[in-house]
């Protein structure tokens, strides 16, 4: 009996045994290094363990037949496989490929900046463009604190890197936006047209920029309006210059902000002394309205207008001469789109919309009438696709339908063209790893004016080189047609061309960011012209060339001083062309070798108030004497502008603003304008082009009203 019961133990225990199935193995990532503290289970059951540091697992299992063996670990694709538990002892080994997402992944920034709060490489935020002294509320005014742009005080529009202002195209929502500045007179500087506060970012490029935009020569600036805000609230401001008024609803799936606003510099003129005569002020009036319906789970339709008419009228002397030139203009203009975007099942989503620009000038030159009308319209639709978490593929179609006209009120001669231009243009970013990205795209184009199609590549190429720091190149080709007012002259010119390299290192962590970069631009096919009388021009060839080279730095930093926020900016731009009617490369008149700024800004608390300032500084502007030989062979002494700044908040809905540019009232010039022919003495006289005033001043109050009481001016500071 003994002998039966110990039989029966032991062959009960061989059972246990042999039910058992002893499973190991190894885990490692796609370089073959072992991957410690991975989850290695049997899919449904309690049966599993973790890799040691070596990536070695083993454990038992008393499942039988075929179940599915699973490994998982943060920051990597899980893996399967089917086994059949059979009692036996089994062999694994399993690779883990990286998860790319956007808290581990490394991103392009090669030539971009991003003012987005929803950014790791925020350079700058939105609501900077209202609270960087010196701005004065001015998207532009605010991005020429930034690397790679230059203050040109005279224009008032964007330089980048040794470009002329219409080598940079603005986008409103992806669409592009035709006349984005207001028009003015000659040496009277101009503002963009859109009120700030409408954007919740914008995407700057100061080169190398993607294939989905084109038509550009240095850059791109891409504003996006605000998605959904959060509460009906009313915005009213009372200014020294104007005033505006802003409504905001608010329904569960929808909205709508509209404002109406009006500036005349009038009265400040009457009391601020000024450098130019002006025979009427800068005035305007404008209204907008942006409406937001969302659709179905993902998709969210906008729909914007904005429409303004505004006035000048300035006299100018005239070097050598009695005469004064009086320029008026009146300019109309109109400004819509409408856009959509939606994400789609398996990885698809869609964005697109059409906008339409009109803008008309009316303008008077010493008594000859004169009327510009210029036209743009956009339409394009973009299919994106994300195969994986490594593999993103941007597919997109545009046509843009654009008109321009002259006419001589006066003389009743007119010429006008119309064209239309369509793109394609296809962009893949590919993940190799979380560490490194690259991104190639390519972007063509056929006009119907000229009867061509050209096309032109991009790459970029970036590593993550440090938790916090990263190296990136891009390199791009660029091609765009004159500005409508040559080529109306001559309207098979061809387009000018220029090659950007781009190498940028970025280092970014815990409120301080590093930026610095290095680039090289050459142009071909460059617009010139053997002589010009009045508006025409003659002999017009794209025969001319040039460079620009050089480099930036950035620094930001908002936590080493207590409430205080400031950044640091320099950009040296080495640049020559042989353009217009020079007979040789000349460095540009808009293109100082050296930029500099200090922006500051710190919140007191016991004052209520924040105080601001910031400090620019360029190398003198070239321009060209005719007293002297050569061409561009002078140049004016250094620009210097210190701006301050204080807003007060006797409550948390109310600001009482004010603004001080050149508070020193250093006397900038940016060139001279030169007599048509030498006086007795064979000298040419001039005259200095000087900014409009010394200083500006500006008071502002500005007063948010909301049913909560939730809204308050703190996030305009």
């Amino acid at each position: 009996m003994k002998t039966l019961l110990t039989f029966i133990l032991a062959l009960s225990a061989t059972s246990v045994v042999t039910a058992q199935t002893f499973i190991q193995g190894i885990v490692t990532d796609t370089k073959g290094e072992a991957l410690p503290g991975v989850n290695v289970f049997i899919e449904d059951t309690y049966d599993g363990t973790s890799s040691d540091g070596n990536g070695n697992f083993n454990f038992t299992t008393t499942e039988k037949g075929e179940k599915t063996l699973v490994v998982s670990m943060i920051g990597f694709h899980p893996s399967a496989k089917t086994i059949n538990c059979d009692g036996t002892k089994q062999q694994h080994s399993f690779v883990l490929k990286e998860k790319i997402d956007q808290l581990n992944a490394v991103t392009i920034t090669a030539g971009a900046m991003e003012a987005s709060d929803v950014k790791k490489a925020v350079v700058m935020k939105p609501l900077d463009i209202v609270t960087t002294s010196g701005a004065m509320g001015d998207v532009i005014g605010a991005l020429t604190k930034l690397p790679g742009t230059s203050t040109v005080g005279n224009d008032g529009r964007l330089f980048v890197r040794g470009g002329d202002a219409s080598e940079t195209n603005i986008y409103f929502d992806g669409l592009q936006v035709g006349n984005a500045y207001g028009s003015t007179a000659s040496n009277v500087p101009t503002r963009s047209r859109f009120n700030p506060n409408l954007f919740k970012g914008s995407f700057f490029s100061t080169g190398g920029y993607s294939a989905e935009f084109g038509q550009a020569l240095s850059s791109a600036l891409v504003l996006n309006s605000i998605d959904m805000p959060l509460r009906n609230q009313t915005d009213l401001s009372l200014m020294s210059i104007g005033g505006d008024f802003t409504q905001t609803l608010v329904g569960e799936r929808n909205s709508v902000t509209a404002s109406g606003a009006f500036m005349n510099l009038a009265p400040y003129q009457s009391i601020i002394s000024q450098n130019m005569d002006f025979e009427k002020a800068p005035s305007s009036w404008q209204a907008e309205i942006l409406g937001r319906q969302k659709v179905g789970k993902s998709g969210l339709l906008k729909a914007f207008y904005h429409t303004e008419h505004a006035k000048v009228s300035v006299n100018q002397e005239q070097p050598g001469t009695d005469e004064v030139l009086t320029t008026s203009i009146n300019n109309n203009y109109n400004f819509g789109n409408i856009n959509y975007k939606q994400a789609l099942d398996n990885g698809w989503s869609y964005y697109g919309g059409v906008s339409a620009s009109f803008n008309q000038d009316n303008i008077g030159i010493n008594g000859t009438q004169f009327k510009l009308t210029n036209t743009l319209n956009h339409i394009k639709g973009v299919i994106v696709k994300d195969f994986s978490d490594r593999l993103s593929v941007k597919n997109g179609l545009e046509l843009y339908h654009s008109t321009y006209k002259e006419k001589n009120e006066t003389s009743q001669q007119e010429r006008s063209f119309n064209e239309n231009t369509y793109n394609h243009f296809i962009e893949s970013d590919y993940y190799l790893s979380k560490n490194l990205v690259f991104r190639a795209g390519l972007r063509s184009t056929y006009n119907t004016l000229l009867e061509k199609i050209w096309a032109t590549p991009r790459a970029s190429l970036a590593y993550k080189s440090g938790e916090n720091s990263q190296v990136s190149f891009a390199y791009g080709q660029f091609k765009q047609l004159a500005k409508p007012e040559i080529r109306i002259q001559k309207n098979d010119l061809g387009n000018s061309e220029s090659s950007h390299f781009i190498l940028n290192y970025l280092y970014s962590k815990k409120g301080r960011t590093f930026r610095t970069e290095a680039f090289y631009k050459s142009y071909e096919n460059l617009i010139r012209y053997d002589s010009a009388s009045s508006r025409n021009l003659y002999g017009l060839n794209n025969n001319g060339s040039g460079y620009a080279q050089g480099f930036d730095f950035f620094y930001r930093d908002n936590k080493s001083l207590r409430e205080t926020d400031f950044w640091i900016t320099y950009s040296f731009t080495d640049s020559e062309r042989n353009l217009n009617n020079f007979e040789s490369k000349v460095t540009p008149g808009y293109a100082p070798k050296h930029n500099a700024s200090v922006v500051m800004k710190r919140f007191i608390q016991a004052l209520n108030s924040q105080l601001g300032f910031s400090y620019s500084w360029n190398s003198g502007y070239n321009y060209h004497n005719p007293n002297m030989a050569g061409e561009m062979q002078s140049t004016t002494r250094d620009y210097n502008n210190l701006s301050i700044s204080w807003s007060y908040l006797p409550m948390p809905n109310l600001i009482i603003h004010f603004e001080c540019s050149n508070v020193l009232g250093y006397k900038n010039e940016f060139g001279y304008q030169y007599a048509t022919q030498p006086n007795a003495q064979g000298q040419f006289e001039s005259l200095p082009i000087q900014q409009v005033a010394d200083r500006f001043l500006f008071l502002g109050i500005f007063w948010t009203i909301s049913k909560d009481k939730n809204a308050n001016q703190l996030n305009n500071l």
